[in-house]
């Protein structure tokens, strides 16, 4: 993304704008998966809002400028709160990714009854790119990733609890191993390169591919 900041300068800032609505999309949904289950911490911090700037961490968004790989400012809750707090915070782990999951197929549904004119398309589908990259890459099941709180919710107790002694002490340092690019690429991208194409097909194939 980065490299169009001279060579297309509208298309950098409409990847821009996209990053931006897909963070605060997936923080806002933690925000408020976390409300509607019984925790008023986001709503106290000033989280249950999609107003960017309660949700952007810069170094997050940098990365995700930079690598097409990032985050948001984590949304805190108190488990002690929650009805169910297991299961719950899966719940609230899931809110994240599947809000940009469902924005992108939103997106992807408006783009196709959209004039085909290439505004429409640089400002529609850098978002549904930008939604689905940000989603698979939460879903992966590594400490401190979405997916590392749902993986410890879907196991039985025993090996959640062993699994998050083991993410809490080595999850971050694995999770930067895997997004260096090693020999030119990330690790990572091998496993979430395919599942990426797949959705991207899957919405934009056929349709106003730029």
């Amino acid at each position: 993304m980065i490299e169009n900041l001279i060579s297309s300068p509208l298309s950098f800032l409409t990847s821009l704008l996209a990053i931006v609505a897909a963070i605060s999309i997936h923080e806002f949904a933690h925000a408020l998966a976390a409300d509607r289950l019984g925790d008023p911490t986001p709503r106290l911090q000033g989280r249950l809002t999609l107003n960017p700037l309660a949700h952007l961490d810069p170094i997050g968004t940098l990365m995700l400028i930079l690598f097409r790989f990032g985050w948001g400012k984590p949304v805190q809750f108190d488990q002690f709160n929650l009805r169910n707090p297991r299961r719950d915070t899966m719940l609230i782990s899931i809110a994240g990714p599947a809000s940009n999951l469902l924005t992108a197929a939103a997106a992807a549904i408006l783009l196709r009854f959209l004039p085909n004119n290439l505004l429409t398309i640089l400002t529609i589908q850098p978002f549904i790119i930008i939604s689905v990259v940000l989603a698979v890459f939460n879903f992966v099941p590594i400490h401190p990733l979405d997916g590392g709180k749902i993986l410890a919710g879907i196991l039985p107790l025993s090996l959640a609890r062993e699994l998050e002694q083991i993410q809490a002490q080595f999850g971050t340092i694995l999770l930067i191993m895997m997004i260096l690019p090693w020999g030119g690429t990330a690790p990572i991208f091998y496993l979430t390169g395919p599942v990426i194409q797949f959705l991207l097909q899957l919405l934009l194939g056929g349709g106003k591919l730029i």
